[in-house]
């Protein structure tokens, strides 16, 4: 009898350990897809595609869709998009707010995440200032133990305030 409570409690323990561990293990995947979006934001806002090239997997097929438009591979974002606006706008800020992060399959190795954002900024040409709202989706991979971005694709319009109703 005490075999077979010693056997049970060593079974109990091993469980919780590794119930612990899948826990801690999916808080660091966690945590590594938003320092991820953490670092598109800081790549998009300074017009630097260091963060894109470093993060996102560049593939036969790959499509990256930001304002409406569609880039076919991480090079096309970069050069079409990212570095270009640095130099066309005056100014640029982006938020992603409330990011939720979902994982897939029995091995975790699909993840995707939703995030709000907000973009602003002005265009040097024109003066033109903009304040745009909407969601972001980001498709991940894990490859080799990271995380890459396989796709991505942002919606937005102008941004209008929600009204306050008064009572």
């Amino acid at each position: 009898m005490k075999k077979y409570i010693v056997t049970l409690l060593i079974l109990i323990m091993s469980f919780s350990t590794v119930a612990h561990d899948d826990k801690d293990h999916s808080n660091k995947d966690r945590k590594a897809i938003i320092d991820i979006i953490a670092s598109i934001k800081y790549g998009w806002e300074n017009g630097d595609g260091l963060p894109f090239r470093r993060n996102f997997l560049d593939f036969k097929g790959a499509r990256y869709i930001e304002g409406g438009g569609q880039n076919e591979g991480v090079d096309s974002l970069v050069s079409h998009h990212v570095e270009p606006e640095k130099d066309a706008l005056e100014f640029l800020s982006l938020d992603f707010n409330d990011i939720e992060v979902h994982f897939e399959g029995d091995d975790k190795s699909f993840a995707w995440a939703i995030a709000d954002t907000r973009v602003k900024g002005k265009v040097n040409k024109s003066g033109k200032e903009f304040d745009k709202s909407g969601y972001q989706t980001f498709l991940f991979r894990k490859i080799d133990g990271y995380w890459k971005v396989v796709h991505s694709h942002s919606s937005s319009r102008d941004y209008k305030p929600k009204k306050e109703h008064k009572h």
